[in-house]
């Protein structure tokens, strides 16, 4: 094997590596908009919750977080769900119960909540 043989194996291994390089951060890059527009999708259902319930931000969050657990679904999900609601009006049974069960409990300790004479 020949000084050239070795640099051109080496150089082979070299756009490997910068090819597997590339492919993983192209990877990451679709996981890292995946992730921007879920987030988004969310913030816009706690909007929607927290108009909706007369609630803080974090107490949206809370409500958004239960009715996920309550109904063994993704938080995305239910977030999707909640901005077609916004359209729509409509929810699937296990979702409506669920939010609205999680809505009254927030509202019941709301710091939003209005006082009682």
């Amino acid at each position: 094997m020949t000084s050239s043989d070795v640099d051109g194996t080496a150089a082979q291994d070299r756009q490997v590596q910068q090819g597997e390089k590339v492919v993983e951060l192209q990877r990451k890059v679709i996981q890292l908009e995946k992730a921007v527009e879920s987030h988004a999708k969310v913030d816009q259902a706690i909007g929607i919750v927290v108009a909706v319930g007369k609630l803080s931000p974090d107490e949206g969050w809370t409500v958004l977080r239960e009715t996920s657990q309550h109904t063994n679904m993704k938080l995305s999900r239910i977030a999707d769900m909640v901005v077609a609601w916004g359209c729509a009006g409509e929810l699937p049974e296990d979702v409506r119960l669920a939010l609205e069960a999680s809505l009254a409990r927030a509202r019941a300790t709301s710091e939003c909540a209005e006082p009682t004479a």
